[in-house]
């Protein structure tokens, strides 16, 4: 048994389960949450937690996927030529808002961008960038794409570990000089 992508009563069950997990991961580590306290906290029944998701991790990357769209969209969130000294405003809005969830997003965010989280977002922030660069008709789309998601999701899983300091105005000044610096390098 599966659940109906567009039933809104599923919506409604994976919602539950996603507030659960960011009120459980508010109080303990991702580490110590089971799905028992998650499926008591949601109000769900645990059969009902696997009619959603395979595991507790899967649950998570889930839950997590809104901050993957607001961070491609906050990279990708100005038109024209970009300064590379003045990021986006989203970019600066993305960063500052991560610290209520930090410790989850460490979790499923390795240092170097790894983990499950981090292979959403590669993934994610590869394939727009390489659309983006194509459609302008850049050169070396495939490399340029790659070399962004790497870099981006490399520095903020490095970020969140305490592995580069500063706070999220400074870290997306940095970013920001990081990526644009990357797109213009000549490659020929």
């Amino acid at each position: 048994m599966t659940a109906t992508p567009g039933d809104p009563r599923a919506a409604r069950t994976r919602a539950k389960l996603r507030q659960a997990l960011f009120d459980e991961c508010a109080e303990h580590p991702l580490a110590d949450v089971t799905i028992a306290t998650l499926v008591r906290r949601a109000g769900v029944g645990r059969a009902t937690f696997y009619v959603h998701y395979g595991d507790l991790e899967a649950l998570a990357v889930d839950a997590c996927a809104d901050v993957v769209r607001a961070a491609v969209d906050a990279l990708h969130a100005w038109r024209g030529t970009p300064d590379p000294a003045t990021p986006p405003p989203a970019l600066l809005d993305f960063l500052a808002a991560l610290a209520p969830h930090a410790g989850l997003y460490r979790a499923l965010l390795r240092p170097g961008g790894g983990g499950p989280l981090g292979l959403v977002l590669h993934e994610d922030l590869r394939a727009r960038s390489f659309h983006e660069r194509s459609l302008a008709g850049a050169p070396e789309p495939e490399l340029i794409a790659s070399a962004v998601a790497a870099t981006f999701a490399g520095v903020l899983a490095d970020w969140l570990h305490g592995l580069v300091e500063g706070d999220s105005d400074r870290i997306a000044h940095q970013i920001w000089l990081l990526l644009v610096t990357l797109h213009r390098t000549p490659l020929g």
